[in-house]
């Protein structure tokens, strides 16, 4: 696994990994000349496999087990397919809104509910908010986000509000592995309640 997390990383610095002349705006609200290209990194196949390899042996070494793998749309829709076809299991994407026609839905894929266990994915995470929002969506039909992996972890911030939530989370790669400095966003940071929150409330 520790050679396979070293190639993607690596991987991730040839390929996906670009310093700007100037800051610019990223997902987060937060301002960096430091920008991750997960889509990039992981064009080619064999990139893409290497990555999809090394975050599925990294959740299955923790005893984690899945059988339905998703990411917020359409920045983990690579990383989803992925894994789904190492893994041999069901998969499914999650929009940021509904799409305002057809059947309207926010889950897009295979049907989840009650007894099944995700994986959630994502390319590149920053404050988590948006990530949030998925796993809020997902426990809405009955399943259970069981980990969450993504391919880079810009900071320090998603890691203690998933432990909160007793999610269990493996980057591939941290913003020390990338040799960049952690993104501080300007803004207050999207949170949820958790399970536990919920029944009190």
């Amino acid at each position: 696994m520790d050679s396979l997390r070293s190639q993607a990383i690596e991987i991730i610095k040839q390929k996906g990994l670009k310093r700007l002349p100037e800051p610019i705006q990223l997902a987060s609200g937060a301002m960096s000349q430091d920008f991750v290209d997960g889509k990039l990194a992981t064009a080619h196949f064999d990139d893409l496999e290497i990555a999809s390899r090394a975050i599925t042996d990294g959740i299955l070494l923790q005893g984690i087990e899945f059988n339905v793998v998703c990411g917020p749309t359409l920045g983990a829709d690579a990383l989803t397919i992925g894994i789904a076809g190492i893994q041999r299991c069901r998969w499914f994407f999650v929009r940021k809104e509904p799409k305002g026609r057809g059947t309207n839905k926010l889950i897009e894929g295979s049907p989840i509910g009650d007894g099944d266990r995700c994986l959630v994915v994502e390319d590149a995470i920053t404050t988590g908010g948006s990530l949030l929002k998925a796993i809020d969506a997902i426990e809405e039909t009955g399943a259970t986000v069981v980990a969450v992996a993504t391919l880079v972890d810009r900071g320090d911030i998603a890691a203690p509000q998933l432990k909160e939530r007793e999610i269990t989370y493996f980057p591939l790669a941290t913003y020390k592995d990338l040799g960049i400095d952690p993104v501080l966003p300007p803004c207050l940071l999207y949170t949820s309640p958790s399970p536990r929150d919920k029944r009190q409330s």
